[in-house]
């Protein structure tokens, strides 16, 4: 951290110091809301505030009885087991295509490249509410689309279904592989590939053995990315899916709509260190991953 000079005039020191409280201002702001709901779900009482005996340190203020309801609960459990069955299969889904896509576009001959990724990470930029209507719409009434033919319908129905969650799920999660696995291509040195290929490798043996390594750190961190925004969205669902496909953001919506219980926090509190988990992890691959590239003789 740099430090003040001693021939600093009165106004940069003024801007030193100000700059300081203006980023930690910022910092409690980001963070206070979400550290605050830590220790309010070790509330004895059934309330969102912190007690008197919570004020003073006094161990029966504190209880651990809001996540033996989460544990013991069948709906809170009904959640948690169709989030851990959604998350997993949504972002084996979008790892797949988001991957394929990235590599596609990374080639130099594809026509129309930046308008092709714009509409792949558009996910991203419409907001929520108008990609569930649409997803709506659309799973209730599949069909293809033919060209002076008309559409020819497709007789299922996914809403309401856990394969039209995953589905939605994994439309949301595409966008954050494609841009993780196209920011490590970035880097990537072709001339191998070309080296394997020069060799008689396979382009299948030539992907899995000289381009995976290199680029699986983009590919784990947009998996994390995927897995996060599945597990944590609640608009698509509310359209697509039905109380058998409800997650834990759905049930956490309930609980405050329905039902305002404190155990809302507990779950909340698993998840934030969930996160936390998973932003350790995405730091790690991030620092491999410069490592990797001042490895690569490109």
């Amino acid at each position: 951290m740099s430090s003040l000079p001693p021939y600093a005039s009165p106004v940069q020191r003024a801007w030193f110091y100000s700059f300081r409280v203006i980023c930690g201002l910022i910092f409690f702001f980001l963070i206070a809301p979400i550290i605050v709901i830590i220790p309010l779900s070790f509330n004895a009482e059934d309330f969102f505030t912190f007690t008197p005996e919570m004020l003073a340190l006094n161990p029966e203020g504190f209880s651990l009885k809001h996540y033996k309801d989460f544990f013991n609960s069948s709906d809170w459990q009904l959640a948690m087991k169709n989030s851990l069955q959604i998350a997993p299969v949504a972002t084996i889904i979008s790892v797949t295509l988001g991957t394929i896509a990235a590599i596609g576009l990374s080639q130099t001959h594809v026509p129309f490249r930046r308008s092709i990724m714009a509409i792949l990470i558009s996910p991203m930029i419409v907001p929520l509410i108008i990609s569930a209507t649409g997803m709506y719409f659309f799973y209730s009434n599949p069909y293809i689309p033919i060209p002076f033919y008309g559409k020819l319908e497709i007789p299922i129905t996914l809403t309401g279904t856990y394969v039209g969650v995953v589905l939605a799920h994994a439309a949301l999660g595409i966008p954050f592989v494609i841009i993780t696995v196209t920011a490590t291509l970035v880097g990537f040195d072709r001339s191998l590939t070309q080296a394997a290929a020069s060799m008689g490798a396979s382009p299948v043996r030539s992907f899995f053995k000289v381009q995976m390594p290199l680029i699986l750190p983009g590919v784990i961190s947009g998996a994390l990315f995927a897995f996060i925004t599945s597990f944590d969205e609640v608009v698509v669902v509310l359209f697509v899916g039905s109380a058998n496909q409800k997650t834990l953001p759905w049930q956490m919506f309930i609980g405050l709509r329905e039902q305002v219980s404190p155990t809302i926090l507990a779950v909340a509190t698993i998840l934030v260190f969930l996160s936390v988990l998973l932003l350790a992890t995405l730091e790690l691959l991030r620092r491999r991953s410069e490592r990797l590239r001042g490895m690569s003789p490109g």
